[in-house]
């Protein structure tokens, strides 16, 4: 299946998403590498769209042709650390291997500096053995850091994490 990734748009959360959204949101090899829980009904994902996505500070649907794939989400820190923001992102399955979460963080990134005017820092965690959503990270201008050894549990299990950055003074990833 070819994506023409002009195609890929990223745009707030709406209540109409729900049945996309559990799409992805539903499936277990999704939310392995999310603090989320696998969303299990159209009526939790619909209540986890109002309550959590909707109000959410920086959380945008990313869609094909206006339907929801997955989501790039970007926690701002405040006070003091109102510097640094913290990003994460998934797509759907069958969208994997496809440039479409690379295209995703490449538009997200300038739009994220110019909605939040105190960032100077831009930084992304992933688990060691995501060697997928690394190379994405990469792709999209972030530099790797370095590894965090059993910085955080997740779903039970400590994890390593590989820590990526962006800063506001790097180039802009070109958005194709």
């Amino acid at each position: 299946m070819e994506i023409d990734l002009s195609k890929i748009t990223l745009r707030p959360f709406k209540p109409s998403d729900v049945d996309d959204f559990i799409l992805w949101a539903g499936d277990d090899q999704v939310t392995q590498n999310l603090r989320w829980k696998t969303i299990n009904s159209k009526e939790e994902a619909l209540t986890f769209i109002k309550d959590v996505c909707i109000p959410h500070p920086w959380r945008r649907s990313i869609c094909i042709h206006d339907r929801s794939i997955g989501f790039i989400s970007v926690f701002p820190y405040s006070g003091d650390d109102r510097c640094r923001a913290d990003m994460g992102y998934a797509i759907a399955v069958k969208y994997w291997g496809k440039g479409i979460a690379t295209k995703a963080v490449k538009i997200a990134v300038p739009q994220v500096f110019k909605d939040l005017p105190d960032l100077v820092r831009l930084q992304s965690h992933v688990f060691v053995e995501n060697k997928a959503s690394q190379r994405v990270l990469e792709k999209a201008g972030f530099l790797k850091e370095g590894i965090l050894n059993k910085y955080t549990y997740i779903k039970g299990n400590i994890k390593d994490l590989v820590v990526f950055s962006f800063l506001s003074t790097d180039t802009p990833p070109a958005a194709k």
